[in-house]
């Protein structure tokens, strides 16, 4: 089989958006530790939570939603459910399944946590970009997002946004 290389174009594109990748998970899961005390991924797990109907959802629908395995997540909530930030009880539809449920102190959490990181998020991607690459980067994101989610089994996420 042939290699498809790529082109010097295709390379700095690419290693531009590696770094990217590295750098910015970094970026978030500083402010949120120095300022909230907790990961973006705890934050995100929150978030999905605060948004959902009575602030409860199935733990295998928290998972979809955070892309994250069910041993990853549990293991978060656990951490979350010992800082009584969110606690887990079977599903009153199906006794197999586990909800999760923010509690007031991760519904404080939440709020307290939201402002610095939407400042860092601004501060390192939006404010960096004029309108047009806003919407060119949508764009970009959403043909990549195809190729990585075809199935769309994520588009829930990023499209209750559009």
């Amino acid at each position: 089989m042939d290699t498809r290389w790529l082109d010097q174009e295709q390379k700095a594109v690419w290693v531009r958006l590696a770094a990217v990748l590295e750098l910015l998970p970094s970026a978030l899961d500083s402010q949120l530790r120095r300022d909230a005390q907790i990961t973006h991924f705890d934050y995100f797990v929150l978030a999905m939570l605060s948004e959902a109907p009575n602030r409860t959802l199935r733990m295998t629908t928290l998972a979809e939603l955070t892309a994250a395995t069910l041993a990853r997540l549990s293991h978060v909530v656990q951490r979350l459910e010992t800082r009584g930030l969110v606690e887990r009880f079977p599903c009153p539809e199906d006794k197999r399944a586990t909800n999760a449920r923010l509690t007031a102190a991760g519904w404080d959490k939440v709020r307290e946590a939201a402002p610095g990181h939407v400042a860092t998020v601004r501060e390192t991607v939006v404010d960096a970009l004029s309108p047009g690459q806003i919407a060119q980067l949508t764009d970009i994101l959403d043909a990549v997002l195809h190729r990585l989610d075809p199935s769309r089994a994520t588009s829930a996420v990023y499209e209750r946004y559009d």
